[in-house]
């Protein structure tokens, strides 16, 4: 059974459900189309965080396999088939890796529950048939790709055509490691780039196993390389690999600038950075009391705090706050913590000790500076990397819990006065990367939603994505954008044809 906890408590998260030994099929580097050891012959352990135990051992690539996968890339470009297959040609093979996720959601989601710690029925019923669509709905660009008839100012004809920008190095994040591969393949994909995938250390397995569907499904190899290993290593090599001709990355803020240091120093290749956020929810008077905490709770504690759009600074205005605060802590409870693969469990473990540690220093940083704990800040288990939901109220803008992105269930609650003060706090952070407006004003959403700078806005809703809808930050939170065809016009380059027309002077 699930365990419950009030605040404070010290209850154990739920015992381990048993589930039969999972086969891990894939611990290998994918290069060039086939699985194949490290050139070091190295390994490293991949952690089930329910437990800290190892899952499996996988290969551990560095230099030297970056410049093997790369190379598999560039020959796959330069002279292989899939930039030169008919854009209805690639959205066949894309459709067909499509149905192949959808044939194996049980096994990817056990996967991802194992290596993330995230709900397995969530994976199942959500994340995995979602990669799926997003794989689809880029194939349905793929032939979609045109340029256009310039009408010029002289005695000329000129159009564009936009080209795939090449060899595409993609360093996606541990929270979402499904969502975060196809956010960046299946654009890529579409424009008919060739791309090599460094999955986080912490989540290596579920990309391994995409990296065989994509072989089965017809991908030609060197087409999708994927090379496990670490940020310092494999990770620095990508970004600064002088036959890359993109680099795209989905993490901190901080690794960011080194990876765009490193592009800016070896080739001046371009770089798409979706980093971190610190992203505010402001709560308006007129706002349904109810709706509004389970939409803050929703904000923070999805994927147990583990998103870089997360709702950490929650701003209520002064005329609901009490009952807000009331309304939240005993809402705060439904929020089971335990086994991500029990029904009953709303947050699983944080993906592993080193998350699990500093989430936990960042709550006795809040209590230190003097902030209260309203639910939780506690681990909720004594084995496996378990955090109780937690809400913090008396709460300033210079303490450390609101400036800094923790990346876990941890809530800062304050309160404002006016509209204006409320835009001025969520504009107070070096951040852009989401915000939340609940109100049943009309004004007050459309002035609020242009005031702040941020890349999405959702008003009277949270996490509202849509392959559709283009997503990516502002500030320190990055640039350029994943998701909808802005995603896909990324991975394309434009070349402008000019000829003279007959008897001009340029003839």
């Amino acid at each position: 059974m699930a365990t419950n906890y009030s605040n404070g408590s010290s209850d154990d998260a739920t015992s381990l459900v048993e589930i039969p030994p999972p086969k891990i099929r894939f611990t290998k580097l994918f290069i060039g189309g086939e699985f194949v050891d490290s050139v070091s012959g190295r390994t490293f352990e991949t952690i089930d965080p329910r437990t800290g135990e190892t899952i499996a051992r996988v290969s551990e690539g560095d230099k030297e396999d970056i410049d093997l996968a790369v190379g598999a890339a560039r020959r796959a470009f330069d002279h292989g088939p899939w930039p030169r297959l008919p854009g209805a040609a690639r959205a066949k093979i894309m459709h067909k890796f499509a149905d192949l996720i959808d044939q194996h959601i049980e096994e990817l989601a056990t996967l991802d529950s194992l290596n993330a710690g995230k709900l397995f029925a969530w994976g199942k019923a959500i994340d995995i048939p979602s990669v799926a669509n997003t794989l689809r709905y880029y194939a349905g660009a793929a032939d979609k790709i045109h340029g256009e008839v310039l009408k010029m100012s002289r005695e000329l004809h000129a159009y564009t055509l936009r080209e795939p920008v090449g060899v595409v190095g993609h360093i996606i994040p541990w929270n979402f490691p499904s969502t975060m591969f196809f956010m960046k393949v299946s654009p890529a994909l579409a424009a008919g780039c060739t791309m090599v995938v460094k999955p986080a250390e912490q989540t290596p397995l579920s990309a391994l196993f995409y990296a065989h569907l994509a072989k089965e499904a017809g991908v030609p190899d060197g087409v999708i390389n994927v090379v496990n290993g670490f940020g310092p290593t494999a990770g620095a090599a990508l970004a600064s690999h002088m036959d890359v001709d993109k680099v795209s990355f989905t993490g901190s803020t901080e690794v960011g600038r080194k990876v765009m240091q490193a592009a800016a120093t070896s080739n001046l290749k371009p770089v798409s950075l979706e980093l971190g956020g610190k992203s505010p929810l402001l709560i308006f008077d007129d706002a349904d009391v109810e709706k509004a905490a389970d939409l803050a709770l929703l904000g923070i504690l999805y994927n147990k705090g583990e998103v870089c759009v997360a709702s950490s600074r929650v701003f209520v205005q002064e005329g609901i706050y009490d009952e807000f605060v009331k309304t939240l802590a005993v809402k705060a409870k439904d929020w089971v913590v335990g086994d991500p693969f029990n029904p009953k469990s709303r947050l699983g473990p944080q993906v592993d000790k080193n998350q699990y540690e500093k989430i936990l220093a960042y709550i006795e940083h809040g209590k230190r500076e003097g902030a209260t704990l309203l639910t939780g800040g506690k681990p909720a288990a004594k084995k496996g990397y378990y955090i109780q939901p937690t809400v913090f109220t008396d709460v300033t803008e210079d303490m450390k819990i609101v400036k800094d992105e923790i990346f876990g269930p941890v809530m800062a609650l304050m309160k404002f006065t006016t509209m204006e003060e409320g835009i001025k706090a969520a504009n107070n952070t070096r951040y852009g990367l989401a915000a939340g407006i609940v109100t049943k004003s009309l004004d007050t959403a459309n002035t609020v939603a242009r005031s702040i700078r941020a890349g999405v806005i959702w008003i009277n809703c949270y996490f509202a994505f849509d392959n559709d809808c283009p997503y990516g930050g502002y500030k320190s939170s990055g640039f350029e954008r994943d998701l909808g065809l802005e995603a896909l016009h990324k991975y394309l380059q434009v070349k402008s044809v000019v000829t003279p027309l007959y008897n001009s002077p340029w003839h």
